[in-house]
């Protein structure tokens, strides 16, 4: 979607919470939303008002008024009200327009049905790194979405990050992994920042080192290509002191314990939206 055509589309953003925000932040900075084009919504007036006043955007805790001759509603409300929100706003919505849910556990159906119409229905999955354009997202389309309705979804979050489409089967999974994801890797870098200073680093150092460290080795995976058990190969020389860390490591089960965190977050969404 070129940034001319796309500021002309009246865009909705309902519920401007925390992951609703940063897309809400994300898509105007890079000039895929119109602020004259577009609404928000959030639940208490004095948001809204302060919306207004740093986003230039319409604002308000009307979801049937914002969605009005909307050409794209974002639903980025919690999952257990986007049924109820859906029905809201079923009166104003019609064929023509393109829903996007970021609700975790949500399916598209569920919102088919809440809307009682043949409406296009793109559920995403995003993760907070959007906010600085780092982000990762997996969409997939639900019955009335066509290829090119998941495309145009698909440029939005290709401004904030990288993105994958799926089968919708695969959604909760996603969830568990990369959207959960980062607080898992928050945990990690913080205890080697930990480490650091248990070794006798500043703890401004550690964290730097940590982070910059974790960055890089994402990164490498990620323009190489190559597994991440065949770089782990690469840095642990014959006796060194990396092969010790990593007995350290499986002694502990970090492996295992990952694994299972996954597994454990994709149950949990699994339940959101019926909970």
């Amino acid at each position: 979607m070129a940034k001319s055509s796309s500021g002309k589309k009246k865009v909705a953003v309902l519920g401007a919470g925390k992951i609703g925000s940063i897309l809400l932040q994300s898509f105007l900075r890079d000039g895929l939303l119109s602020p004259g084009q577009t609404w928000a919504t959030v639940a208490h007036p004095e948001r809204a008002r302060m919306l207004k006043e740093k986003l230039k955007v319409h604002a308000g805790t009307d979801n049937s008024e914002a969605v009005k001759d909307a050409d794209i509603v974002f639903l980025c409300v919690k999952p257990q009200v986007v049924a109820e929100v859906a029905r809201e706003i079923r009166a104003h919505v019609h064929a023509k327009q393109l829903v996007i849910s970021v609700a975790a556990s949500v399916p598209t159906e569920m919102i088919e049905r809440a809307l009682e119409k043949e409406v296009p229905v793109v559920r995403a999955m995003p993760n907070t790194p959007c906010v600085l354009g780092a982000g990762m997202t997996a969409l997939c389309k639900g019955k009335f979405a066509t290829r090119q309705h998941l495309e145009m979804a698909t440029k939005f979050f290709d401004a904030v990050g990288r993105t994958v489409q799926v089968d919708e089967k695969h959604m909760d999974a996603v969830t568990g992994l990369s959207a959960s994801g980062p607080a898992y890797i928050y945990i990690i870098l913080e205890s080697l920042a930990e480490a650091g200073v248990k070794v006798g680093l500043p703890r401004d150092v550690a964290t730097l080192l940590a982070a910059q460290t974790t960055m890089g080795a994402a990164r490498v995976v990620l323009e190489t290509g190559d597994h991440p058990a065949l770089l782990k190969d690469a840095v642990t020389t014959p006796a060194g002191c990396t092969i010790d860390g990593i007995m350290e490591l499986e002694e502990g089960k970090l492996r295992v314990t990952l694994i299972k965190a996954v597994v454990k977050a994709v149950q949990r969404a699994k339940e959101l939206a019926f909970s």
